[in-house]
Formats: C-alpha cells, sequence, structure tokens
C-alpha cells in the first residue's frame, strides 16, 4: 500500500521581504535553532547586495533559479546491480538543494563574516559561477553520463 501524501506546509511570508522563500532560506541557514542569528546573516547578505546596487529580491530569486538543478540521478536496484538511474527533480526538492548548495558555499569560504560570504555566493550564482553552480552542473553531468540507464526509471 502506498504511504499518504504529506500536507503541503504553509508558509510565513519573512517580514522585511514579504516572500515566503526567504524564509524558507532563513530556515535553511538556521543552525541549532537559533533564527535571529540566521536571521540576521541572510538579511545582512541581501543588505550588501542592495548596496551594490542591486534588487536583492530579483537577484535572490536569480540565484535560486541558476542554482536549481533539472535532473539528479538516484540508486536503482535491478538484478543484483546498481544503476544511477536519471530521474527529474521535483520542484520543492529543486529549491531545498539550491539552498543547501548556496549556503553550503558560503559556509566553506574563510576569515569573513557569513553575510559577506553569503552575499557573495548569492551574487555569483545569480551570475552562473560559484560553488553552487558547479555542484549542479557536475550533478547534470551525471544524469547526463547515465541517460542510458533511464529506462530502469520507476
Amino acid at each position: 500500500m502506498r504511504r499518504p501524501l504529506k500536507k503541503k506546509r504553509a508558509w510565513r511570508p519573512d517580514l522585511a521581504y514579504g516572500s515566503e522563500t526567504v524564509t524558507r532560506f532563513i530556515n535553511a541557514a538556521m543552525w541549532s535553532g537559533k533564527k535571529d542569528t540566521a536571521r540576521a546573516v541572510v538579511y545582512g547578505a541581501l543588505a550588501k547586495i542592495k548596496e551594490g546596487g542591486a534588487d536583492p529580491l530579483e537577484t535572490f530569486e536569480a540565484a535560486l533559479r541558476n542554482a536549481s538543478p533539472l535532473m539528479e540521478v538516484r540508486s536503482r536496484r535491478v538484478g543484483g546491480a546498481n544503476y544511477q538511474v536519471p530521474r527529474e527533480v521535483p520542484q520543492q526538492r529543486r529549491l531545498a538543494l539550491a539552498f543547501r548548495w548556496i549556503i553550503g558555499g558560503a559556509r566553506a569560504k574563510k576569515g569573513r563574516p557569513m553575510s559577506d560570504k553569503l552575499a557573495e555566493e548569492i551574487l555569483l550564482a545569480a551570475k552562473n559561477e560559484g560553488d553552487a553552480i558547479k555542484k549542479k552542473d557536475e550533478m547534470h553531468r551525471m544524469a547526463e553520463a547515465n541517460k542510458a540507464f533511464a529506462h530502469f526509471a520507476w
């Protein structure tokens, strides 16, 4: 029997920009339940983008669009062998992966405040550059290389 479908969570828009996506990004950036710290970091990064002369929300949305993967590989066992089967990524997972990669790319940089690193990573992702875009391209290459096993998709 199939498991029941999960209920879609309703997200409250954030206080500064009125965007549900920014709220979800703040939650993704949060460590150990320190939401105020995560909020300060994300808002600080968006403020630095605004200082640079770009619209922060537009740049953020562009970065998420560019960093979101379209295809991924999932492991599938068929007849005693494991195959990497390419599949399309659902919208919610696309966004979650983009969040994870942008935040991970910012955390990997050392020696500066997190808001500066996050602002830089968002700007790079908006220009189709940076660590998050590299991860997306790597995932797309894997899916392309394993296209021959697409008929194993379930």
